[in-house]
């Protein structure tokens, strides 16, 4: 079971996330485990300040080092994985999220204000986690973005080993356009092929369409999964050899 701790001011912002849908069933299942820390109370301001002005000036107030410390110390975490939520951290990607998957135990800490005493992640080695290239009000939704992330790579998660291997991005590439009953909608039919009951032929139907949509939309992707395709078969090789062709006719 995979443990995870939230260090933040505002733990009633995450509570309501991480007890329903997956996340919820796979804590009463007991295949994740999730702590949420209010930073607050370890504090020793009886208002139970946990920021000030920063050294230096600027707009904004900083979340002091003291509560900080006070609670990662009553955690018991110094040799174990904690991650802080910032705009400079690395840039969030599956890679990262398969990594961290492997953790038994992860810690992460949520600023908020604007930003935390250095001297946090200096001392613990904490690494920065971006989700993106833009700003939030706290550290408490990005937070919630790894630990659902995280939580469905878990073994059993998801009830079935396989089915994060399915999703866009995971495999390498975007997700096929799904579909469901009717299969009439507004005008609009299900492709023939997937009510055809052939299996090979829809398979390759969503491989293909799964490189069309990497190739429109993440480029970047396209490219990377050229390179590295890993192992297809011959039907599979001539879609990707076509898909390629059309790249190079449109440029």
């Amino acid at each position: 079971m995979m443990h995870i701790k939230v260090l933040t001011l505002f733990p009633e912002m995450l509570a309501p996330v991480v007890s329903e849908s997956i996340i919820g069933r796979a804590q009463q299942n007991g295949l994740l485990s999730i702590d949420l820390i209010n930073i607050r109370d370890f504090t020793v301001d009886k208002h139970n300040k946990a920021d000030d002005y920063p050294f230096g000036g600027g707009a904004g107030m900083i979340m002091s080092a003291d509560p900080i410390f006070r609670t990662l110390n009553s955690l018991s975490v110094k040799d174990q994985k904690i991650i802080y939520m910032s705009p400079r951290g690395k840039v969030l990607n599956q890679e990262m999220i398969e990594n961290l998957s492997s953790e038994r135990e992860i810690t992460i800490l949520c600023g908020h204000y604007e930003g935390i005493d250095q001297r946090v992640l200096d001392y613990w080695q904490i690494e920065e986690v971006s989700i993106g290239d833009y700003i939030l009000t706290g550290g408490e939704i990005p937070a919630l973005v790894v630990i659902d992330s995280v939580a469905r790579m878990l073994p059993e998660v998801l009830g079935s080993s396989d089915a994060h291997n399915e999703e866009s991005i995971y495999s390498g590439l975007l997700e096929y356009p799904q579909y469901t009953k009717p299969r009439e909608y507004m005008n609009m039919v299900v492709p023939e092929v997937l009510i055809s009951g052939n299996h090979k032929l829809i398979h390759l139907w969503q491989f293909e369409e799964s490189l069309r949509i990497t190739k429109k939309r993440r480029l970047d992707l396209f490219h990377q999964f050229c390179q590295n395709p890993g192992v297809l078969t011959k039907e599979e090789r001539k879609i990707l050899e076509k898909l390629k062709d059309e790249l190079q006719n449109e440029d």
